[in-house]
């Protein structure tokens, strides 16, 4: 953005978090239309120009300046050991919004209990250089593999004593007769800049837009509207039930005694909330979705 017309570069992660990551960005605003086999897609801004990669070469390519800003996760930056702008964190999955965990995983039956237990083993992972140094920090000699993937596969058949893998709820790993016994790193996406596209004001503008709208659409995720209407007499009652980001929005009704009360609170506490607030007077009770909490 230095030249009138220069748009801004921006990675976007191919795999499992590709489909989550354009739903957050529609949430926030930004239309992205992936065409067939394209690592090109459309989106509807035309100060913005995307590219698609993988998450785990994400960093080198922000960092070489072949992309001006991108989302990977904070594991593939570690273990590419690059030098980039961390610009946001943005704590989003292909599942749900909690970090991610690489851990460490045997055989349910394995006599291996511990990590000194690993010493002369062989592990398997596609986060070789970060568990190298894991255990080299620990004076643990172990060889470690690089896997192409179903890396589970790999101590069932007897390639490998133990793997590292990454997981979220680690049925998985269950699933394939493992068992975790060691967590290595919580790991969670982040919006990354190039270093000299962060000091160049107007990119640095737009990846802050984009960082600002993403992080409003993953507050809103938790969040959702409420608006009800309350009469006067239980008023103070209804509004002390009320757990919300800020004091709640008190309008009163035409030619009435009762008023609309309207406020945003979060999901999780909604089942248990709509029943008190009809116990203590409140009608009319609408529960809404939201785009963005800023």
């Amino acid at each position: 953005m230095n030249n009138v017309g220069e748009k801004l570069k921006l990675g976007i992660p191919k795999g499992s978090l590709q489909d989550a990551t354009i739903a957050l960005f529609k949430r926030s605003g930004w239309r992205i239309d992936i065409n067939g086999r394209s690592y090109f897609p459309d989106i509807n801004d035309d100060t913005i120009e995307c590219a698609i990669c993988r998450a785990q070469e994400m960093s080198r390519y922000v960092e070489s300046g072949t992309l001006d800003a991108g989302l990977t996760g904070e594991d593939w930056i570690s273990e590419n050991e690059s030098d980039v702008k961390i610009v946001e964190d943005l704590i989003y999955s292909k599942v749900s919004q909690r970090p991610a965990r690489w851990v460490l995983a045997v055989p349910y039956d394995s006599d291996i209990k511990r990590l000194e237990d690993l010493a002369g083993k062989k592990i398997a992972t596609e986060l070789v250089n970060f568990t190298e140094k894991y255990f080299a920090e620990r004076s643990i000699d172990v060889k470690v593999e690089f896997s192409w993937g179903a890396t589970e596969a790999k101590v069932v058949s007897g390639l490998a004593d133990a793997i590292v893998e990454v997981t979220e709820t680690g049925s998985t790993i269950k699933a394939h007769g493992l068992k975790i016994i060691h967590e290595l790193l919580e790991t969670n996406t982040k919006l990354i800049a190039n270093h000299a596209s962060w000091a160049d004001p107007r990119k640095r503008a737009k990846i802050e837009q984009v960082a600002l709208l993403l992080k409003g659409a993953l507050v809103a995720e938790k969040m959702v509207g409420l608006k009800m209407n309350v009469p006067e007499a239980k008023l103070k009652e209804v509004v002390g039930l009320l757990p919300s980001l800020n004091a709640p929005t008190v309008s009163p009704l035409y030619q009435s005694n009762w008023f609309a009360v309207e406020t945003v609170v979060a999901g999780s506490v909604m089942r248990d909330l709509i029943p008190e607030l009809l116990k203590h007077g409140a009608e009319g009770i609408i529960e809404y979705p939201l785009n963005k909490v800023i």
